[in-house]
């Protein structure tokens, strides 16, 4: 048994090493301007991702023969006040382990693809240290056995993310819709940091053992009153939106398709779009005791399928109706979590994330296929005619064209109503202090002059 036991530590620690390692060899070379050929950084890529795989297998097997509930591997104390601990904790179950292995999986594919995609890319293996950042930064949210571990995962997923974006750095629009994604991330963000600061307050710590007690997911016995449950759930929830892009936050998938293909089949069609999800599984047993929230999980995810089915027939281009199409399923995901089920949402992420990689791969031979055929044809190829068009009369069509077109207008009211009172309130700010040290120097300062009017800065943002 401690033979056995051993080997779980050692498969755990591979888990984590192999992708922190990569980070650390790929970003030396990229940072002391010593990059590795494309050939090695291929291998190098490959190598920690099978090894990180078959862990993984290798975990899930000692699971599977020995009928493990759950193995946690502890990472120390961070950090020990009086009444509060924050510390580090590698938590394998059932749902660790299946998304684990969903993630080395996908990653070792699109790895591969990448490898051809973006050969003789001048960004090259800057897209792979950013890479490496999100591979490592999904393990850690996968087996997290703690909220400050996964918090750790979570922003490292977000920062690679925002970065690949913004991957063609050479043109403004990517740039831009970088800072938007950030934006958002800052958002879910800030809301899973109050949600562990919220739990924190109540019980002191933030294991997850300790919190849904011993028994293994799906099952589990919550430690808070349901009240409490409610408080820490919807900020959960509100961290879950902004990181798959529920309603109202789903303007920025669109803008996220400027990064690569590799990273969009990646990021939101396989598995940065399904982490808002995998928090809500994580945190099912705190779910179950609130019916409001459950109420609340069922309605927002109903309501982001709704308006990501239709924004999906408007898109002009296949990237864009690939990842509306993805968000149609998040939100049945999210929906099917608050109706209470727990496997048959993990079943639906695994096979959707599977699906939507291989078509997000497919994606740019499809359309040379299609080209191809219409150039045989001598016409375009016809299209079937969608089903609100059959039974809407043409008035409404329009309408309805132009709410999917525009995404439900949720960029306009969030821009509004938000993003304008938020710039309004920081110059108003700024104004102050600058009039506080001018009053201070005796003199205007030189910076006055070159604050942007209001307009523009919106402008900029959006």
């Amino acid at each position: 048994m401690d033979l056995i036991t051993n080997l779980e530590t050692a498969f755990a620690y591979l888990i984590v090493g192999a992708p922190a390692l990569l980070v650390v060899v790929l970003g030396l070379c990229l940072l002391f301007e010593r990059p590795l050929s494309e050939r090695t950084t291929c291998q190098l890529v490959a190598t920690v991702l099978s090894v990180g795989f078959i862990s993984a297998l290798a975990m899930s097997g000692c699971a599977w023969l020995h009928g493990m509930p759950q193995r946690t591997v502890p990472l120390g104390d961070w950090v020990v006040v009086s009444g509060y601990k924050f510390s580090g904790k590698l938590l394998f179950d059932w749902l660790s382990l299946l998304f684990l292995v969903l993630s080395f999986m996908l990653c070792g594919v699109i790895g591969r693809f990448a490898t051809h995609y973006l050969h003789r890319e001048p960004g090259f293996h800057r897209f792979f240290v950013l890479f490496a950042v999100f591979v490592f930064g999904m393990t850690l949210t996968s087996i997290a056995g703690t909220i400050e571990t996964l918090f750790t995962g979570w922003e490292l997923v977000g920062l690679s993310s925002a970065l690949l974006v913004a991957f063609f750095q050479d043109r403004s629009a990517p740039v831009r819709n970088g800072l938007r994604v950030w934006s958002v991330y800052r958002i879910s963000d800030a809301a899973l940091l109050i949600g562990a600061v919220a739990l924190h307050g109540m019980k002191g710590f933030g294991d997850f053992q300790a919190l849904f007690g011993e028994t293994a997911w799906p099952h589990g016995e919550p430690r808070l009153l349901a009240s409490q449950a409610l408080l820490v759930g919807v900020l959960f929830a509100v961290a879950a939106a902004g990181k798959s892009a529920l309603v109202p936050f789903s303007g920025w998938l669109p803008r996220a398709m400027e990064g690569p293909t590799p990273s969009s089949a990646i990021f939101y069609g396989a598995l940065s779009v399904h982490l808002g999800a995998f928090l809500l599984l994580r945190a099912g047993p705190l779910i179950s005791l609130s019916i409001p929230l459950c109420v609340l999980l069922v309605v927002w995810g109903l309501a982001t399928a709704a308006l990501s089915a239709s924004a999906a027939r408007v898109q002009s281009d296949i990237k864009s109706a690939l990842a509306f199409a993805s968000l149609t399923q998040v939100g049945l995901i999210v929906a099917e979590i608050g109706l209470g089920l727990r496997w048959i949402p993990l079943i639906h992420m695994i096979g959707h994330a599977s699906l939507r990689t291989l078509q997000f791969v497919r994606a740019p031979n499809l359309l040379q296929d299609y080209r191809s055929m219409e150039n045989a044809m001598g016409r375009r190829l016809p299209h079937s005619i969608n089903a609100p068009r059959r039974v809407l009369r043409s008035r409404w069509q329009r309408w309805f064209y132009r709410w999917a077109l525009e995404r439900g207008y949720f960029d306009e009211f969030l821009n509004e109503f938000i993003v304008r009172p938020f710039l309004s309130m920081f110059r108003w700010f700024d104004s102050l202090e600058r009039r506080w040290t001018d009053f201070l120097s005796s003199r205007p300062s030189r910076e006055s002059d070159e604050i942007k009017p209001h307009s523009d800065l919106v402008e900029e943002f959006v």
